[in-house]
């Protein structure tokens, strides 16, 4: 069994477009701890409640791609391992890419979801510094992409399907995992998400970043929250690409849209999975209640159809991706 993660290192983190609703809160608890019978301040709190769920709708629903960006990658954010221990009972960690060594960033193994037995794939970054060290905040070498693909092999085999939970940064750029040919691993993993004949449904957790993410997210239904961001590069990468300069990463971020939002709308994603009113870091139990529905009802969808279809489907989505692109750059022949 996994060892839980200790939360309890973690200090509040408040976001800059948050700092107006955390100072009504802070009213709020301050009037709820004076009241008593002599001082009744119930009138005064309701209203400032009133004024506390306004604010937040109004902040919530404009937020900019940056402001998604620092949503997807708060610290309290639940990880993959909160999900696991919920979703996932009687769950048996499998370790090792039988090749090298294992690597903690992904996490694999065996277990119940809604009592069917499911293989889980997962990055996980951590919630404190140990574990975020312990983890390489999220970011697989080599041999975690190879054990992925050796889960794929085990799921197929059993006929289970496939769960993965996608929150990275990217893959790992070390000169370490580049020696052990970390391109490779990637493509591999992608290759075999291609053609396991079995289902897979992917949920982009937090950060869905470059090939990393879609090494473990070529499904068959790839989920987003509300507040995720998937893209082919961190906004970090680009602007240091394009500009030269870390400090553009707020317009790198506008331009790579990629917001759950944009991406259904460009039909890279299937389904967005809402979050409670502030982020998923605000009500950790609501957003894993909620993607618990949204799982089970996709995974009642794939249930029961041909393993061999299913395959060809998926490849045809990801090719018909693909085309669509291509044609939108490809120049047109005047008449």
């Amino acid at each position: 069994m996994f060892k839980e993660v200790n939360m309890s290192d973690n200090e509040t983190v408040i976001l800059d477009f948050e700092k107006t609703i955390v100072e009504i809160e802070e009213k709020i608890e301050h009037l709820q701890a004076i009241t008593n019978s002599k001082m009744d301040m119930s009138a005064e709190i309701k209203k400032l409640q009133k004024n506390l769920k306004s604010n937040m709708e109004t902040v919530y629903k404009n937020l900019s791609p940056w402001q998604k960006a620092q949503i997807a990658r708060h610290p309290d954010r639940p990880h993959c391992l909160d999900y696991i221990r919920a979703l996932i009972s009687d769950f048996v960690v499998l370790a090792g890419d039988r090749r090298f060594a294992d690597d903690a960033a992904m996490v694999c193994g065996i277990g119940m979801f809604e009592g069917t037995p499911v293989v889980v794939i997962g990055q996980e970054k951590g919630n404190d510094l140990d574990s975020r060290i312990k983890y390489n905040f999220g970011m697989a070498r080599p041999e975690g992409y190879r054990k992925a693909q050796r889960l794929m092999e085990m799921a197929e085999s059993f006929k289970l399907p496939i769960l993965s939970f996608v929150d990275t940064a990217g893959a790992y750029p070390g000169v370490d995992a580049e020696a052990r040919g970390q391109a490779e691993a990637i493509a591999a993993s992608i290759e075999k998400c291609l053609r396991v004949k079995t289902p897979i449904i992917a949920t982009v957790i937090g950060e869905g970043g470059s090939g990393g993410a879609i090494a473990i997210a070529t499904a068959d239904r790839v989920l987003m929250l509300e507040h995720s961001i998937y893209s082919v590069i961190s906004p970090e990468g680009c602007a240091s690409i394009l500009w030269r300069s870390g400090d553009k990463a707020k317009e790198a971020t506008e331009a790579l849209c990629l917001t759950a939002q944009n991406l259904k709308k460009f039909g890279i994603i299937d389904e967005i999975v809402p979050e409670p009113l502030g982020g998923a870091h605000r009500d950790r139990n609501q957003a894993i209640e909620t993607l618990r529905m949204a799982l089970k009802k996709n995974l009642q969808e794939l249930t029961g159809t041909d393993y061999a279809k299913l395959k060809k489907q998926r490849t045809a989505k990801f090719m018909k991706i693909g085309s669509q692109f291509i044609a939108a750059d490809t120049p047109q022949k005047k008449k």
